[in-house]
C-alpha cells in the first residue's frame, strides 16, 4: 500500500508552525498515523464542512484541531489548523474550512 501524500492548503502550514514543538509534535504523529491508513487517537467527523471531513483533536497546554479530507484518492488535505478558545467551534474557523474543502472539491 502506497501513502498518500499530505497537502496543507491556504497558510495551515504556516499556521501550523506557530505552534510549540510539543503540539508540532503530536500533529505529525496524528497525520502520519492518517498517511497510514488509521484514524487518528482522537477525532471527530465534520460532515458540516463536507462529505469525509474529519477534525484531529490535539490536547495538551492549549487546545488544537487540525480539519482534514482524507478520502480523496491523490492525497490527504489538511484544510485548516487552529487553537480552540470555546466548546464551541468558532464559526470563522467553520467558514474558512468550508471554503477550502469547497474549492478543493471543485478543483478535482
Amino acid at each position: 500500500m502506497s501513502m498518500k501524500e499530505i497537502y496543507y492548503l491556504g497558510n495551515t502550514l504556516k499556521q501550523l508552525k506557530l505552534f510549540n514543538d510539543q503540539i508540532k509534535e503530536k500533529i505529525a504523529y496524528q497525520l502520519d498515523r492518517v498517511k497510514h491508513g488509521l484514524l487518528p487517537n482522537d477525532w471527530k467527523p465534520m460532515k458540516s464542512i463536507g462529505n469525509g471531513v474529519n477534525e484531529i483533536r490535539i490536547h495538551g497546554i492549549t487546545e488544537v484541531r487540525v480539519i482534514y479530507i482524507a478520502k480523496l484518492v491523490d492525497g490527504i488535505y489538511v484544510l485548516h489548523v487552529f487553537e480552540k478558545k470555546t466548546q464551541k467551534t468558532a464559526d470563522k474557523d467553520i467558514l474558512l474550512a468550508k471554503q477550502r474543502y469547497k474549492q478543493l472539491i471543485s478543483s478535482k
